[in-house]
Formats: C-alpha cells, sequence, structure tokens
C-alpha cells in the first residue's frame, strides 16, 4: 500500500503562484510514476502533470509554461509549481502514485484561483 497526503492548495488571485505538495509513505518502492490530477465542479479528472521515476515528465497542453512538477527523493515529495494562474485553473487537485500493484490517489486539495 502507498499512501499519499497533498498539501498547499487555497485561494490565489488570477496570475498568482502556489506550490502543492505529495508526501509518499508506504511500499513506495512500488511506484513507477507520480503525477498530479485535477477536477472542476462537473467536469471529469484530468492529467496535469507527470513525472517517471526516471524523471520523465509530461503536461497537459492547458498548463504547459505555467506548470512545472518535480520530485524530491529524499523527503518521498512530488511538488506541483503552480504560475501564472487562471480562474479555469480552479478544481481539487488530486496526487496519484502509479506502482506495480496498482494506482492510489490522495484525498485532494482545493485551489481556487479568483479575483
Amino acid at each position: 500500500q502507498v499512501q499519499l497526503v497533498e498539501s498547499g492548495g487555497g485561494l490565489v488571485q488570477p496570475g498568482g503562484s502556489l506550490r502543492l505538495s505529495c508526501a509518499a509513505s508506504g511500499s513506495i518502492f512500488s511506484l513507477y510514476a507520480m503525477g498530479w490530477h485535477r477536477q472542476a465542479l462537473g467536469k471529469q479528472r484530468e492529467s496535469v502533470a507527470t513525472i517517471t521515476m526516471g524523471d520523465v515528465t509530461n503536461y497537459a497542453d492547458s498548463v504547459k509554461g505555467r506548470f512545472a512538477i518535480s520530485r524530491d527523493m529524499t523527503k518521498n515529495t512530488v511538488y506541483l509549481q503552480m504560475n501564472s494562474l487562471k480562474p479555469e485553473d480552479t478544481a481539487v487537485y488530486y496526487c496519484k502514485g502509479s506502482s506495480t500493484r496498482g494506482n492510489y490517489w490522495g484525498q485532494g486539495t482545493q485551489v481556487t484561483v479568483s479575483s
């Protein structure tokens, strides 16, 4: 089992920045990738960014150039730096861990972009 705990969400004005953190614990040796998904009210959950254990990253077109995913394996933590935030980035952001044993999800953290 892998446990994921997100933090760092909140309310920010358009154009502002936030950094989300996802701390992993448990059977983290089984993870081969981690990522961030988001789900806006009334919409389907979508992938935002992923990073493999080999540091290969992938981003949704809507966030390219604005968001950056990174990891610090000394802390078993993955980050999502979000810059130039827009109202359409408002959503619950979920951390996902992909392992040989299945996928794991955090509880989610709310990000609201509003003036």
